[in-house]
């Protein structure tokens, strides 16, 4: 389906969208420098891998502008897993980590054979959420070591993004849909335990 919305408002879209990325991850990126913050690393690999290679089934699938802030927030996530591993965030990595991150990978293929971006992301939503499950067990033993803020403008982030894509279809929705959906999860979880803490 078309977006019914002006080219112009995709754009502001987008461009809030991109701002949004940026302004979630300059205090995450300060919280690792000090300690505060300590991501788990495998799961921000995950979530890099995933994003970059959506970012390219988007644009097969005619995602338009909206696809910009899926490209910046792939390649800043990257940055983040190196950053974190270098300044010793969590990096216990179990054989579910390892799954996530093969199956992640599995989507190339996929894409390859069955000659469809969707097939693609498909296998990347469902890895990208899988994804979180280390940091929703990070969250739940230790719901003071990540700032909600962060998941939350992320949260409104991918709708913005789902907003501003040229063509609204399962290829381009699904990604953005099921991260925003996770970021949710992982919030209601981590604030379930802070209370009861």
């Amino acid at each position: 389906m078309t977006n019914p919305l002006g080219i112009e408002v995709r754009t502001f879209l987008s461009a809030l969208a991109v701002g949004l990325t940026f302004y979630a991850y300059i205090p995450y990126l300060k919280g690792i420098a000090s300690g505060k913050v300590q991501p788990h690393v495998f799961s921000w690999i995950i979530w890099g891998v995933t994003t970059c290679i959506v970012f390219f089934a988007q644009l097969v699938g005619k995602g338009g502008i909206g696809t910009i802030p899926i490209a910046i927030s792939g390649f800043t996530t990257l940055l983040v897993a190196l950053y974190a591993y270098q300044k010793r965030g969590e990096i216990k990595i179990t054989k579910a980590d390892w799954f996530f991150f093969l199956l992640a990978l599995s989507s190339l293929p996929f894409w390859f054979y069955f000659s469809s971006p969707l097939a693609a992301v498909i296998v990347l939503s469902f890895a990208d959420s899988l994804g979180f499950i280390p940091t929703i067990r990070k969250g739940y033993v230790l719901p003071h070591s990540e700032p909600l803020g962060f998941y939350l403008i992320f949260l409104f982030r991918n709708t913005l993004v789902i907003l501003a894509l040229a063509e609204w279809n399962l290829t381009t929705t699904l990604f953005p849909g099921s991260a925003g959906l996770a970021c949710l999860v992982f919030v209601l979880v981590v604030k379930y335990r802070q209370n009861k803490i």
